[in-house]
């Protein structure tokens, strides 16, 4: 499918709207995005201006499958976007593990799979994007040119610079089913070296391997699960419906998904979190609507619980003692992976969590505002939770220790939840001069929260 011209001029027309839009908000008021969905997990403040409407900018403009290439509207969840490029027999070279997570969202904040290891991260296959700017522009940024600065220091700006409007992004190659082994280990060390390992060799007993991640459900419970692409399959699983995949790996050795199925296997159950709201429970799960049997009603349900704290009320009707939210991606260097993992299954008590392993695409490449040496393996911890506050532990205790801990051993943290680091200690981790220099550049009025206001909780 070449380029549309009707979708071009639709795109345009849209890029003007919004332009103008733009400039009739008021000086000095804030400029936010009104969007349908969120994958944030931050405590953010009330605005009550309305926002920029963006929900035009919704669409896969064109997708060439000879370049292997899409042309892709900021706005566009990974679920369509996955399902115009399967068309094609391609998919994004990362496709983040929820189906409303935007392309533009993932590139301005970072997003990870199974093909990170790899593949990077999102924003390192990008080919050029057009970004609305704080200081009211639409500019085209590319890895050369006048924009080349923008393009390297848009990834983990969040906002702060811009919004991605269209983006140009690489395409893989992919095949009917995913074959999974799921390899059972007894302790953490022996998970890292062995996922070292299938990372250096990026493959597993003399076969290629796609796709890697892991799952431990406890400090001698973890399995690394491992992706081998297949063009026939002997059966398929479905794990949309009653059944649930993170639980099919304590179970089954070998397992198969269609291409699709396998990308949105973690989607159906927000990997583990249905389970605070029943959804796991047999009973409930018979009489829950198929169509709600995913991230965003989950989603839906946190926002309501953060209205009305009705959990939290019953909690304290039980007299059970207040606990903390811990919900964090970071990343630890892989030869610390197994310290990170022992420390904060027994400091939290958290399980299941999950670990992807990832590398940076182009080792000459420096993405400013979030530095990794090109020269080693990382690997992202997400863990999701409650921990308990014992008695004098104010709220922020355990997500601030981990913070440390993962500083410490020579990691970060994502920015997309709640974070506690002092204003020269986050500007020390995050491109602090490189963003000074961004934000004077393409925001001078500070029309646009800067990074820190906008991702660190202020107390």
């Amino acid at each position: 499918m070449g380029v549309d011209s009707a979708d071009q001029a639709g795109y345009r027309r849209r890029r003007d709207r919004l332009l103008q839009d733009y400039a009739a908000i008021p000086p000095g008021a804030p400029v936010r995005l009104k969007k349908r969905t969120s994958n944030l997990f931050r405590t953010r403040r009330p605005v009550t201006t309305p926002g920029l409407d963006v929900t035009g900018f919704d669409g896969v403009l064109s997708v060439d499958p000879v370049a292997r290439t899409a042309e892709v509207q900021g706005m566009t969840t990974y679920e369509h976007l996955l399902d115009v490029t399967l068309a094609h027999g391609l998919a994004p070279l990362v496709v983040p593990q929820l189906k409303t997570i935007t392309l533009g969202g993932a590139v301005t904040g970072l997003g990870i799979e199974s093909t990170s290891f790899r593949n990077g991260l999102p924003h390192e296959s990008v080919l050029e994007m057009d970004v609305l700017t704080g200081d009211g522009r639409v500019v085209t940024a590319t890895p050369e040119g006048e924009h080349a600065a923008l393009y390297f220091g848009f990834p983990n700006s969040y906002g702060t610079l811009g919004y991605a409007l269209r983006l140009t992004i690489e395409l893989e190659p992919v095949h009917p089913y995913v074959r999974l082994a799921h390899v059972p280990f007894r302790s953490a060390d022996e998970l890292f070296a062995a996922m070292d390992e299938v990372v250096r060799e990026q493959r597993w007993q003399g076969e290629p391997v796609r796709f890697v991640d892991a799952t431990a459900f406890s400090e001698d419970e973890l399995y690394l699960t491992l992706g081998f692409w297949a063009d026939g399959a002997p059966y398929v699983s479905d794990y949309t419906g009653m059944e649930i995949f993170y639980r099919s790996l304590q179970t089954r050795r070998e397992d198969y998904l269609t291409a699709r199925d396998y990308y949105w296997r973690w989607d159906t159950d927000w990997f583990w979190c249905s389970r605070a709201f029943g959804a796991q429970n047999p009973r409930i799960r018979r009489l829950w609507p198929k169509r709600y049997l995913r991230s965003d009603a989950y989603w839906k349900l946190i926002g309501l619980e953060a209205r009305y704290h009705v959990g939290e009320r019953l909690d304290r009707a039980k007299g059970k003692p207040p606990a903390e939210r811990v919900v964090q991606d970071v990343e630890v260097p892989i030869a610390r992976a197994a310290d990170f993992h022992t420390w904060l299954a027994r400091e939290t008590g958290i399980q299941p969590i999950w670990a992807c392993p990832l590398r940076q695409r182009d080792p000459a490449t420096t993405w400013d505002l979030y530095v990794m040496d090109s020269e080693i393996t990382y690997v992202n911890f997400g863990f999701w939770s409650t921990v308990p506050l014992a008695p004098g532990q104010a709220d922020g205790h355990h997500n601030r220790r981990i913070e440390q801990k993962v500083q410490e051993l020579g990691g970060r943290k994502s920015l997309y939840s709640t974070s506690y680091y002092g204003e020269d200690e986050f500007w020390s981790l995050y491109g602090g001069e490189a963003y000074a220099q961004l934000k004077k550049e393409y925001d001078p009025q500070g029309r646009l929260l800067d990074l820190y206001s906008k991702t660190v909780r202020r107390h």
